[in-house]
């Protein structure tokens, strides 16, 4: 089966190194200022002459409420009205684009992320994606796959109404642990009652989907109380599960400061509480898809594995990946064809750019002929767990074994662990090294010995 995994704590605590999430070869670490919006520009050109569907993420940075355990690009703030100003230029970015894009260029999939993007008002909601549908062609009969984070906390039974009239059909939720004790530590006070009431509005208003993200490795939480919170989540049947592993990084993201580090659980109970809900949600029924998610067996994320037809992008495992991938407001990232980039970071420098009149686009990259190699190596491992060699030696005119000589003998040494299975025609990822496919794949990463790991999340 796909979603066999064998648990070894031996092998995890080897393998648990430090290292990318591979949304992207090469990652955004490797960005540079090398890349403006000519670059992008251009690129929409080739899009627009190929006709490539596209995806769309648009990002909301505002929060009423801190959570600590956050490094997202976020804004905090109780003033409503500042959202006021970041549209306007959110609305004429999207125009800019529009321009450079043709009506035939359906909208496949849309996301739109944040922070908190309930935290605009019902009108505000209404007036910016009335703005997309006049500038870009979105899908008007439920097709697409038009999805939205919600915070319980910021939306009710009218939200949910609202976004399903604007076209949403899939919905995550953002849950993290329902343990009060937890919560408190992190500044995110919810309960299940909360939590519960936006999903029964989804399920009674046919969104299509409903993802339940939950992290692991927060301050006051133990293998006994996550599981009740797994278990809770498990009977409100959610489609998809994200499980992440927090990553303590307070001296790159200032509100993890006010987490107090001992209360954090110590490597041993993180490892007993991933190792729990793999249990708990294998035994619900949900399947393994990769990189801490899990979905039910009629989900497309876990049909579309069992077709060898999932990708990954920016927004994580996707169905969609053959778009161009178009990145709105602070932040953004987008991947149009070979080229990647992303948005200014600075809500000031993005808004005054915008303001003048020019896209905010300040660092990305143009993939080279060794970034392609390695992007369909990497993509093809952490989506389906197998590689075969002749499928990349005909599409790139190299030997495998030779191309990657280098890393031939990590790759035996992986073998002789039975993290994989490696032939002289295939690698297949063994079910005790599915977990552990972020560090299979860096075996492949020619950039990753040239940058500081500091910045990246442990494996497990």
């Amino acid at each position: 089966m796909l979603d066999a995994i064998r648990w070894d704590s031996d092998l995890i605590r080897r393998y648990d190194l430090a290292g990318p999430r591979y949304t992207s070869y090469p990652t955004a670490a490797q960005f540079g200022s090398q890349v403006s919006s000519f670059d992008l520009l251009h690129a929409l050109r080739d899009s627009r002459k190929a006709l490539k569907p596209l995806s769309l993420y648009v990002h909301v940075p505002f929060c009423a409420n801190i959570c600590y355990y956050c490094a997202c690009n976020k804004v905090i703030t109780k003033d409503r009205g500042r959202a006021h100003a970041y549209l306007q230029r959110l609305e004429q970015e999207i125009q800019l684009i529009g321009c450079h894009l043709d009506p035939a260029q359906r909208v496949e999939q849309l996301h739109l992320g944040g922070g908190t993007p309930t935290f605009l008002s019902h009108d505000e909601l209404r007036q910016l994606m009335a703005k997309l549908r006049q500038h870009l062609n979105l899908m008007d009969d439920d097709s697409g796959d038009y999805s939205i984070e919600i915070d319980p906390r910021e939306a009710d039974w009218s939200t949910m109404g609202l976004l399903r009239e604007l076209g949403f059909n899939r919905v995550s939720v953002g849950l993290q642990d329902l343990d009060p004790a937890v919560q408190r530590a992190v500044n995110r006070l919810q309960s299940l009652e909360e939590t519960r009431a936006v999903i029964e509005a989804a399920r009674t208003l046919q969104f299509r989907s409903i993802n339940i993200d939950l992290i692991y490795g927060l301050p006051k939480q133990t293998p006994d109380n996550f599981a009740r919170t797994v278990e809770e989540v498990i009977n409100l049947q959610p489609d998809r599960l994200s499980v992440f592993n927090y990553a303590h990084l307070p001296e790159r993201f200032m509100p993890q400061r006010r987490i107090n580090s001992l209360d954090l659980p110590n490597p041993e109970q993180k490892l007993a509480m991933l190792q729990g809900t793999i249990e708990q949600l294998t035994a619900a029924g949900y399947r393994y898809i990769g990189m801490d998610h899990f979905a039910l067996p009629d989900d497309e994320l876990a049909i579309a594995q069992e077709e060898a037809t999932l990708q990954r992008n920016f927004q994580g495992y996707t169905t969609h990946g053959h778009c161009d991938l178009i990145g709105l407001g602070v932040s953004a990232i987008s991947q149009v064809g070979d080229l990647y980039c992303q948005n200014s970071s600075d809500l000031n420098h993005y808004q005054n750019t915008l303001a003048d009149g020019q896209l905010a686009t300040s660092r990305g990259l143009v993939c080279n002929a060794d970034d392609r190699v390695r992007r369909a190596v990497i993509q093809q491992l952490i989506c389906h767990f197998i590689l075969a060699f002749a499928e990349i030696e005909q599409r790139f005119n190299i030997d495998f074994r030779d191309y990657f000589a280098s890393s031939w003998p990590q790759l035996q040494v992986m073998a002789d662990d039975g993290l994989i299975e490696l032939t002289d025609t295939h690698l297949q990822i063994l079910p005790a090294g599915r977990l552990l496919v972020r560090s299979i794949c860096m075996v492949f990463d020619a950039y990753l010995e040239q940058q500081n790991r500091q910045r990246f999340s442990r494996v497990i």
